[in-house]
């Protein structure tokens, strides 16, 4: 099945001149990085889009991820901050994002005589509530991973299979998921919940979101390391950096990570 899903992906390849990937460093965009320059070379270029809303972390893991691929990178800089639809953080907030990410992409692929604006949406993204990939859509964005049928678990084993360094990196998403619905986004808190994830990432966890609700910060966790918070001394250090951040008050969801937790918070 798989087999047969590579496939198809590499011929989504083999019928276009040249790409530019929307690159975030995360393991789906990574992949289809990987699959375009494989089949396209210098004319896979990957773009990543720098914003208040994109974790520096992220910055540092794309430069590493498509040096290794061998592709070319290119910084465009953006800023959703200055758009008051995406300020007032309503159920289309995704939407008013990627129309800001195609303004930033267009005058690149413009510039460069690229064929095609490409991301890293799967099938299973399709399931959850994101205006945003509809907006993608409507703007022309194309997913070679949806059009191959490619699951989570399909990237990740072949992203395994190349050796992509990062295939088993938790699933990412931008800074400003994680204020509830119907609360503006402002640089503050957006930089709050920056450095407070810092702290756990720092601690060793992998699969980390702190929703900000206020002042209170509400952790989620993979279940699996949910566990280790029962040593004082981590808990201590983590209360104390999450407090240094810029919060009042720190708690711990006991269900733990689920993608798209911001959304029902």
């Amino acid at each position: 099945m798989l087999h047969d899903k590579t496939r198809k992906l590499q011929e989504w390849f083999s019928h276009i001149e040249s790409v530019l990937v929307a690159f975030s460093g995360g393991i789906d965009s990574t992949l289809v990085l990987k699959m375009a320059y494989d089949r396209l070379g210098q004319n896979a270029i990957a773009v990543t889009a720098i914003s208040p809303t994109f974790p520096k972390i992220e910055l540092e893991s794309a430069h590493q991820v498509s040096q290794e691929i061998g592709a070319r990178l290119i910084l465009a800089e953006t800023n959703q901050l200055n758009l008051p639809a995406f300020v007032h953080n309503d159920h289309t907030r995704c939407a008013h994002c990627k129309m800001d990410l195609q303004q930033a992409l267009a005058p690149i692929q413009q510039k460069m005589n690229v064929a095609t604006i490409i991301d890293g949406t799967h099938v299973d993204d399709l399931g959850d509530d994101r205006p945003g990939i509809q907006a993608s859509r409507t703007l022309g964005m194309k997913s070679p991973l949806v059009d191959a049928g490619f699951s989570k678990e399909d990237v990740r084993k072949l992203a395994r299979n190349l050796g992509l360094s990062n295939w088993d990196k938790p699933a990412g998403a931008c800074l400003s998921s994680r204020i509830p619905r119907g609360t503006p986004i402002t640089l503050e808190s957006l930089q709050r919940v920056e450095k407070a994830e810092e702290v756990l990432l720092r601690e060793g966890f992998r699969q980390v979101r702190v929703r900000a609700h206020g002042q209170s910060a509400r952790i989620e966790l993979s279940a699996e390391e949910l566990p280790a918070l029962l040593d004082i001394s981590i808990r201590q250090q983590i209360i104390q950096g999450v407090k240094a951040a810029g919060f009042a008050t720190v708690t711990v969801d006991l269900e733990g990570y689920r993608q798209g937790g911001g959304n029902t918070a």
